[in-house]
């Protein structure tokens, strides 16, 4: 199967749009999961003033784990997907939230311009064409020492890891999306986590593109080994002599 990208895999998930929140609510401890790598970023309480870009929000998974951790953040909230997106912004948000239709790779050409106190990316990076590419565009819209968190299925590498996620989604996953209409894309879900880095080659990407204190955080229950949170900081630009 080749996995999906750019217009296909968008158009992929603007199909699934309407079954998505569906399926990520059968998944244990989805939501949680992702309140805790907000809060791994370290922010101050209740973000009071902060700037947060929530990059690849998907149906608004991510930036309600936003919402809930930083009330007081400004949030601008990403997707390519105009289909989830719609959903997203269907919902009700408190205010400082804002919804934009852009790839993550032209959130220039959107009108998306740092400097952001935090980007937040919940299963984004294996989705893009060019990860070092997006990752070094995020780069640019953190103010100096902004926050990186990065929310991926990446593997430990073990063979034990890719087993029982290749179990999860065969056996659970790819059904229940089949049923739905969305089989190809739950395919896509399985076949890019396999293809994409370890834990250990994305935090190495992190520190390729310039990002300083990198931390590769594994999350509990099932998904331990499978799952991460990563957390880097855009270091402070050397003075000019």
């Amino acid at each position: 199967m080749t996995v999906l990208r750019d217009e296909p895999l968008a158009a992929a998930f603007d199909h699934a749009a309407r079954g998505y929140d569906l399926l990520t609510a059968a998944n244990p401890g989805y939501h949680a999961q992702l309140r805790r790598s907000v809060r791994r970023l370290g922010l101050p309480r209740y973000g009071e003033g902060l700037r947060v870009l929530d990059l690849g929000c998907g149906t608004g998974a991510s930036t309600a784990a936003l919402a809930e951790i930083l009330p007081g953040a400004r949030i601008t909230a990403v997707d390519a997907s105009a289909g989830m997106l719609e959903r997203a912004a269907a919902k009700p948000w408190p205010d400082g939230v804002t919804f934009v239709h852009t790839p993550a790779e032209s959130l220039a050409e959107a009108g998306v311009n740092g400097p952001f106190d935090a980007v937040f990316a919940a299963y984004l990076f294996r989705n893009v064409a060019d990860p070092d590419a997006v990752l070094t565009a995020v780069h640019d819209l953190l103010a100096p020492h902004g926050r990186l968190g990065v929310h991926e299925y990446t593997l430990s590498g073990s063979r034990a890891d890719r087993a029982v996620w290749t179990l999860v989604c065969r056996g659970i996953v790819q059904p229940a999306a089949t049923a739905l209409g969305d089989g190809p894309l739950y395919r896509h879900l399985w076949r890019s986590v396999v293809d994409f880095d370890t834990a250990d080659r994305f935090a190495d990407r992190l520190r390729a593109v310039g990002f300083d204190r990198v931390r590769t955080l594994p999350l509990p229950g099932w998904q331990t080994g499978i799952t991460h949170t990563f957390v880097a900081r855009r270091a402070q630009p050397e003075p000019a002599e």
